[in-house]
Formats: C-alpha cells, structure tokens, sequence
C-alpha cells in the first residue's frame, strides 16, 4: 500500500498530469491536485482532484471532475462537476448532503459479470458500458 504523507510527496508522482498508483493507496493529509487519479482503493481526508478511477474510495470530503469507482463512503459531501458512477454510494455521517452532479448524472452501476474484468499487462482493469 503506498501512503501518502504530504502534498509534496503526492505531486512528486504525478507523470504527465496523471497520479498513477498500482495498488492501494492511503493519503494521511488532505490533497488538492491537478491531476487524474488512478488506484484501487483510496482512502483518505479530503480529495479534489480532475478525475478519479478506484475500485473502492473511502473519504470524508469528495471534489472531482468525473468520479468512477466501485463503493464509495463520504463523510459529508461528495460532488462531481461531471458524472459519478459507482456500484453504491453512502454516507458516513448522519447528517450529510446527498451526492451532487452539476453536469452529469449519478449512475449506479449494476454487479459486474467476470467477463466483463479483462487483464492487460498484468492488471486487471474493468470494462464500463
């Protein structure tokens, strides 16, 4: 699992405006990138970031372009400008604002089949329809 400090230590990974991560990933402080985020699991305080790609993200504050991963837990609030796509999405906390899409659309996506995770060099990546 790569842990993640500080935001110097998160912007020193970022290639080509993209946070790449093969595996699991821990951010210990809030982040505030300008990048794509592409991991496993997330899990961290606060994220704002362009786009996010996870299987699972665990967070309390949620601020993105586009987000698309597989369950998703927020403290409080969770919106993206774009779209959301998830297999479910819930709050943490009691009182809490439901997910927002300014642009787009909250789409929850049905159980995936086994045919529908391909492997390609190594990792295996989800087809969305």
């Amino acid at each position: 699992m790569k842990i993640y400090k500080t935001q110097q230590e998160v912007e020193a990974d970022i290639k080509g405006g993209v946070l790449a991560i093969d595996g699991d990933v821990k951010f210990e402080c809030s982040i505030s990138i300008e990048a794509d985020i592409t991991a496993w699991n997330i899990t961290a305080w606060n994220i704002t970031a362009r786009n996010i790609t996870a299987v699972d993200i665990n967070a309390r504050d949620i601020n993105a372009w586009n987000i698309n991963a597989g369950d998703i837990k927020y403290y409080a609030f969770c919106q993206a400008y774009g779209n959301i796509k998830c297999k479910s999405i819930e709050a943490k906390r009691e009182v809490h604002q439901e997910p927002i899409c300014l642009d787009g659309r909250l789409t929850i996506k049905e159980e995936e089949s086994e045919e529908e995770i391909i492997e390609l060099n190594g990792k295996k990546y989800q087809l969305i329809k």
